[in-house]
C-alpha cells in the first residue's frame, strides 16, 4: 500500500490487499485512495469493502460478465 500511496497511479488493481488488516484500517486505506483520486479495482471476499465501491463485476462461470451498480439491495445480498 505504501507504493500505491507514493506513486499515486490513476488506476490500481488490489488483490486481497486488506485481508491482513482490521476493518477500520481497511476503511482508512480506501478513503485515502479516494482522496488521492485513485480508481480501484478490488478482488476480495470481504463484504465490508462494498461500501467503498460503486460497481461490482458479476460473472456467471460461463465466460460472461457484466458490471453492476452496487445498490442497497446488492449490499444486503452480498454477492
Amino acid at each position: 500500500m505504501a507504493r500505491l500511496f507514493y506513486h499515486k497511479p490513476q488506476f490500481a488493481i488490489l488483490d486481497e490487499c486488506t485481508s491482513a488488516v482490521s476493518v477500520d484500517v481497511e476503511g482508512f486505506i480506501y478513503q485515502h485512495c479516494r482522496k488521492l483520486g485513485i480508481t480501484l479495482f478490488t478482488v476480495s471476499h470481504r463484504k465490508s469493502l462494498w461500501e467503498h465501491h460503486e460497481y461490482y463485476l458479476k460473472m456467471d462461470g460461463q465466460g460472461n460478465y457484466e458490471f453492476q451498480p452496487i445498490t442497497p439491495e446488492t449490499k444486503e445480498f452480498g454477492s
